[in-house]
């Protein structure tokens, strides 16, 4: 979760370069770097001495961020969950090549003193709707390597093998049962998300698996802008133009995970939604690739689930 911005660039700021063990703090006003144990106890301690400051900012992580961004809000430092790609961008901007932890904790720190008027701060998010999301992930991560095995056991040259594949798919059926049985329950206790998904699947083409990943992945759905939704859902084509040469657009970035489920749920509101259906078969017929035709019906969809949460998102 983020809240919104301030409007007035931040002059002390702490850059926390996070690691699996350790975070390297850098204090952009003294120029000093520290290297902390990255434990709840530990971060809140040292970040005592800091309490007064404007920003903290560190990286996404893969979670191992999440220590330092409670002990920065039980010690009220505003605190900034930074893009990793924006990050490397910004260094590489400045001419940075150098890398080493205290060096990233620096590059941080300086990245929230000249964008921290501009970027969000970090609340924790509400616990039951992370469980949610966390059970969709793993859920997704599953069905990946599913795939992945019935792909190897369908091979011609699978043999010897094929009892222990067969064993595996077993295994991951099982697994996928058992994670959508703990989505339901996750969702009938949470009425905010169970609303949510309701309105959602009154879009056709839009059913459950879609929902609860819109849900999961893109929480900020009923607050976005047009724009902004179709490109956290990796939907949205950017120009490559240079001067008289205007290149192919492509849909880059967005959310992982998010695609190849929005693209099932085209093909389905390709065939079942009245709108959208005229709106793929007039994209054909006017010679455009499938894949691109689906594409822009899967932005649609996102586009049209956003519109569709405006209320429910003004009520919560």
């Amino acid at each position: 979760m983020t809240s919104k911005v301030d409007s007035v660039e931040p002059a002390r700021v702490l850059g926390l370069d996070v690691g699996k063990a350790q975070v390297a703090l850098h204090d952009l006003v003294s120029g000093r770097t520290q290297m902390i144990a990255n434990t709840f106890k530990a971060l809140r301690a040292a970040l005592a001495d800091f309490a007064d400051y404007d920003l903290a900012v560190c990286e996404t992580t893969g979670g191992y961020e999440r220590a330092a961004l409670d002990a920065c809000l039980a010690t009220g430092v505003p605190a900034h969950r930074a893009d990793a790609a924006r990050v490397k961008a910004f260094i590489a901007s400045h001419g940075g090549r150098a890398k080493t932890d205290p060096i990233d904790a620096a590059w941080l720190a300086r990245y929230g003193a000249e964008r921290g008027s501009s970027v969000r701060r970090w609340l924790p998010p509400d616990p039951a709707r992370a469980a949610f999301a966390a059970l969709v992930r793993l859920r997704q991560d599953v069905l990946v390597q599913r795939t992945q095995t019935k792909n190897r056991r369908a091979a011609p040259c699978c043999g010897p093998e094929a009892p222990f594949l067969d064993a595996q798919i077993a295994f991951f059926d099982g697994q996928i049962a058992a994670l959508d049985a703990a989505i339901d329950a996750a969702l009938r206790r949470t009425d905010d998300l169970a609303g949510a998904e309701a309105m959602l699947r009154t879009i056709p083409g839009i059913g459950p698996v879609a929902a609860r990943t819109l849900l999961a992945l893109l929480p900020e759905l009923g607050a976005l802008s047009v724009k902004q939704a179709a490109s956290l859902a990796g939907l949205a084509p950017h120009p490559r133009d240079s001067g008289r040469t205007s290149g192919r657009r492509r849909m880059t970035g967005g959310r992982q995970g998010l695609k190849p489920t929005l693209f099932m749920a085209a093909l389905s509101a390709a065939r079942r939604h009245p709108k959208l259906k005229l709106f793929y078969n007039r994209l054909i017929e006017a010679g455009k690739p499938k894949r691109l035709a689906l594409a822009a019906v899967a932005r649609k969809l996102v586009i049209y689930a956003n519109a569709v949460l405006k209320p429910h998102h003004a009520l919560t």
